[in-house]
């Protein structure tokens, strides 16, 4: 006897419309590009992911992330990057949230709803439920921090085929012409002009590193720069040898002034508690050092900036404070050759160092065949001016509390007075 087709149909009928309103209620209730996503790419990442966007000592974003049919194509990449705390790139432990000013990271909801996103087929939503389209400053011939006051550059060098890993030095007199009399620095930005930079240190005026971006000093802070003195260029250069690989660069500096009749309060420094005689044994995995940095006079600090090479694994600053308590200043679990962050403190909100506080600075490398990165596991490594050696920088960049006097220590300023 054949079954009636009404008592089948019906149960069948009554899944797929189950089914239906289920998937209708799972779209309604996924996240959608213009109600949701576009808000977070705003806030987070637009200011890497846009055409002309921030070149963050040669760190580019290869993407543009402004729109829908942009950023669609990217959202899985997009959902495993922000669920792998890959990007944003940011390495200060998460016990670190909200201390740093410059902090780039995403709460858990946002990087939920990235992933819910990518997940559920990235929908693209209602536009008349988005954000504005961000209105961003448009770059000056490629500055972030806009037109310069004044502009130098080293001179045109050509990196050689055959170069692998170089260092050249130059030297920039600020001539009167250049600068009619003493001016306080307010931000420095650099510029490479070609992919084998790898980076600058060009003291008084601080250096460039993948990553790095511009220095803009808090109000009140700054640096003296006058007609006489000299920027003392360190470039690194660093590429792949070969029949072809030759490149031109003309790196270059933007530096603006505070207005003539600003006097800051407080020259700051850059100095650095380093070590130069360790050495890192053959296929050892975990090798540590430190070294400490006393501060003789009541300082501020403004920022850190760890620095070492490509068997980095870990960076920690602490400070032992003169009553016996110590604090992690900044702990960074996952070292990033490619991006030398420096960690800023709020502006107007330096951490106080008392005096007779010393900054211990730590670094851990991995040396084994286990750090992808390492160039020759085989070999002991010591401290060296190429990629493929090592190095130990705790930079610190201060100030000292007393008004109008430079913090002790070897900074790259050297001016002991305002004014003088």
């Amino acid at each position: 006897m054949r079954t009636p087709r009404t008592l089948v149909a019906l149960p069948v009928l009554l899944f797929v419309s189950s089914a239906l309103f289920a998937a209708a209620n799972d779209e309604a209730g996924s996240p959608t590009f213009y109600e949701d996503v576009l808000p977070i790419l705003q806030d987070n990442c637009q200011s890497c992911h846009r055409p002309e966007g921030a070149n963050l000592g040669g760190m580019v974003a290869p993407m543009p992330l402004i729109t829908y049919e942009q950023t669609r194509p990217w959202a899985r990449a997009i959902a495993r990057q922000v669920e792998g705390r890959t990007m944003p790139p940011w390495h200060a432990s998460q016990d670190q949230a909200g201390v740093f000013h410059n902090e780039r990271t995403l709460e858990d909801r946002q990087i939920q709803t990235l992933v819910r996103w990518a997940q559920s087929g990235a929908m693209v939503g209602d536009i008349a439920g988005s954000p504005s389209l961000r209105n961003w400053p448009a770059t000056v011939d490629g500055w972030i921090t806009g037109k310069p006051d004044l502009e130098i550059s080293i001179d045109r060098y050509y990196v050689e085929d055959e170069v692998e890993d170089i260092y050249v030095d130059f030297v920039t007199e600020i001539t009167v012409e250049m600068l009619s009399e003493p001016r306080w620095v307010k931000s420095i930005e650099f510029q490479p002009s070609s992919s084998a930079v790898h980076h600058i240190v060009a003291p008084p005026l601080g250096g460039l590193g993948p990553g790095l971006q511009p220095s803009v000093y808090p109000e009140g802070f700054g640096t003296l720069l006058a007609p006489g003195d000299k920027v003392h260029w360190s470039m690194h250069y660093h590429k792949e040898a070969g029949d072809g690989t030759g490149v031109w660069d003309q790196s270059r500096a933007n530096i603006r002034f505070y207005p003539r009749e600003v006097v800051p309060d407080h020259p700051v420094v850059w100095t650095q508690a380093s070590r130069y005689d360790f050495v890192l044994p053959a296929g050892e995995p975990n090798v540590e050092f430190t070294q400490r940095l006393p501060v003789e006079r009541d300082s501020l600090l403004l920022a850190l900036n760890p620095h070492m090479h490509l068997r980095g694994k870990a960076a920690r600053y602490t400070a032992f404070y003169p009553d016996g308590t110590e604090e992690v200043l900044l702990f960074v679990p996952e070292y990033d050759f490619n991006w030398q962050t420096t960690y800023e403190y709020p502006p107007g909100e330096p951490k106080i160092l008392p005096a007779g506080t010393e900054i211990e600075f730590l670094a851990a490398w991995d040396n084994s065949a286990d750090n992808p990165y390492n160039p020759d596991p085989t070999e002991d490594v010591k401290w060296g001016l190429p990629t493929t050696a090592e190095m130990m920088v705790g930079w610190i960049i201060l100030s000292d509390a007393e008004a109008g006097v430079t913090a002790p220590g070897r900074g790259l300023t050297s001016r002991e007075r305002v004014g003088d």
